[in-house]
């Protein structure tokens, strides 16, 4: 695989737009460090902000495992606004895609994303967030490698 997010240690830039249900687009900066350990698990902590104040930072902390060789892999999150979640991710040749739900969760909230690679260096994302069967909220941004 030539992917270097998640599969590499890093720090990466995040900039895009986040959309919520009939309200217009949002900007939305972000920080996000990949770490690996030597038994094949990862950690990915990922903060989302708002520059102009419209909403409330997002934090997500990954702990997963992905086996050397493998395409497919789980993951679980503590997500500063679903809490607790577990998913699973696929490594395409171009894309990584993930999904997720919130357990225990009473609104039955899930959320996907996938990273498209443009080059060694960037990323393009697209995210949601989804209450039962609506689409609650969407995000597309880039992400940027600072630093391996």
């Amino acid at each position: 695989m030539s992917h270097t997010f998640l599969l590499e240690q890093g720090r990466w830039k995040l900039q895009g737009n986040w959309l919520e249900r009939n309200d217009p687009p949002i900007q939305v900066t972000g920080r996000v460090i990949v770490a690996w350990s030597q038994d094949d698990w990862f950690s990915m902590v990922t903060q989302f902000t708002f520059p102009k104040a419209e909403r409330e930072a997002i934090t997500l902390q990954y702990r997963g495992r992905l086996d050397s060789g493998e395409c497919q892999y789980t993951f679980v999150l503590q997500h500063s606004e679903l809490g607790k979640v577990e998913g699973e991710g696929w490594i395409t040749p171009e894309s990584i895609v993930q999904r997720y739900w919130a357990i225990n969760d009473k609104q039955r909230r899930s959320g996907f994303e996938t990273l498209h690679r443009l080059d060694n260096q960037h990323y393009a994302l697209s995210s949601g967030i989804m209450e039962g069967l609506h689409l609650t909220c969407a995000m597309d941004a880039t992400l940027e490698l600072q630093y391996s």
